[in-house]
């Protein structure tokens, strides 16, 4: 019978560490199992007086990356950032910009000082800093989490899905905060 108790702890075990992936933690101090991270959708937000309602990712990059710097309704773009160690920014760099903390570095660098990008993305110390310059910039676009989504944000829509939907493809990698 005890044999049989340990196959079924070891199928389950198996079960949460496996699926959905990277999502639970086992215990081992226990046979408790914790939730330790999750794939958060990641909401692209923008001033409540921007027209835009939704962007492909292709122009998501091309906004984020400095090659376009104005919005259709005349207002130059500017681009918010977390301060590195954010995982949100850790997933902005991988699924938008592609690239590495130092190639994201090298690709401003050389852009501003070529004249290729008028202005570097501001950088802020935390999400709460991130949605308030946004709320008071109209020209400005970023990311939070989309429990850090208030009403003084637009989120807009990537490919047309929203944050939440199961096709959204902005997802943070990352512990549960």
């Amino acid at each position: 019978m005890r044999r049989i108790h340990t196959h079924y702890f070891l199928l389950a075990t198996a079960f949460f560490l496996l699926w959905p992936p990277n999502n639970f933690l086992l215990v081992t101090a226990g046979s408790a199992v914790v939730p330790l991270a999750t794939h958060q959708p990641l909401a692209i937000i923008v001033n409540r007086s921007n027209p835009i309602e939704n962007l492909s990712s292709a122009e998501l990059r091309k906004i984020f990356l400095g090659e376009r710097y104005r919005w259709e309704n005349g207002h130059r773009v500017t681009v918010t950032m977390l301060d590195p160690g954010f995982p949100e920014r850790e997933s902005m760099l991988r699924f938008v910009y592609r690239m590495t903390e130092s190639e994201y570095r090298d690709h401003f660098l050389k852009g501003t000082y070529t004249g290729d990008i008028p202005v570097s993305p501001k950088t802020l110390s935390s999400p709460e800093t991130l949605r308030k310059f946004v709320f008071n910039a109209p020209g400005a676009i970023g990311y939070l989490r989309r429990s850090d989504v208030d009403g003084s944000v637009k989120v807009v829509s990537i490919d047309g899905h929203f944050p939440g939907d199961l096709e959204y493809k902005l997802l943070i990698e990352g512990p549960n905060e």
